[in-house]
């Protein structure tokens, strides 16, 4: 008797400041499919103003939707072997990087651990973040603020 293989849907965010911010985003998620996890849609890359710590270079930002038969846990520590596979080097909070991987949202999850918080704490906050997932699912909803992300887009632009 085989074991049925569940799917998830989750939202990951890309984000790069250093080198060629393009081709790391590309090879984050080259990474990903290698690594078993389906990338469903990506929305556009934009760049974006440093967010917390300003004083560094302009980011390239983007959002991913994925399918993955990985538990939350399991595709973040998935999503932070792609970052040291590529080199990045934690410096400061908040500071430059080469790649920077988020786990968003993982369906209706809703997870506060050490290690994980989901949905991301800070998500409805940043327009890097927003922007790019209002592309590509406008009508997902936020688990605990219960708004649609398009609902969300606008009362950031409003503050």
């Amino acid at each position: 008797m085989q074991s049925k293989v569940f799917f998830h849907t989750a939202y990951v965010a890309l984000g790069s400041n250093l080198g060629d911010k393009e081709a790391n985003l590309r090879r984050a998620l080259e990474l990903l499919i290698e690594r078993g996890v389906e990338i469903v849609k990506t929305s556009t890359f934009i760049s974006t103003e440093p967010y917390g710590v300003t004083d560094q270079p302009t980011f390239l930002n983007g959002v991913c939707e994925v399918r993955t038969s990985l538990e939350p846990l399991a595709l973040l520590h998935t999503l932070l072997e792609i970052e040291q596979e590529m080199g990045r080097v934690r410096l400061r909070h908040w500071g430059e990087r080469n790649i920077d991987l988020d786990l968003l949202l993982y369906e209706d999850v809703v997870m506060d651990t050490p290690e994980l918080k989901l949905p991301h704490p800070d998500m409805q906050n940043r327009d890097f973040v927003l922007l790019p997932l209002d592309e590509i699912a406008p009508e997902i909803i936020h688990p605990t603020l219960q708004k649609t992300i398009h609902e969300l887009v606008i009362c950031l632009s409003a503050k």
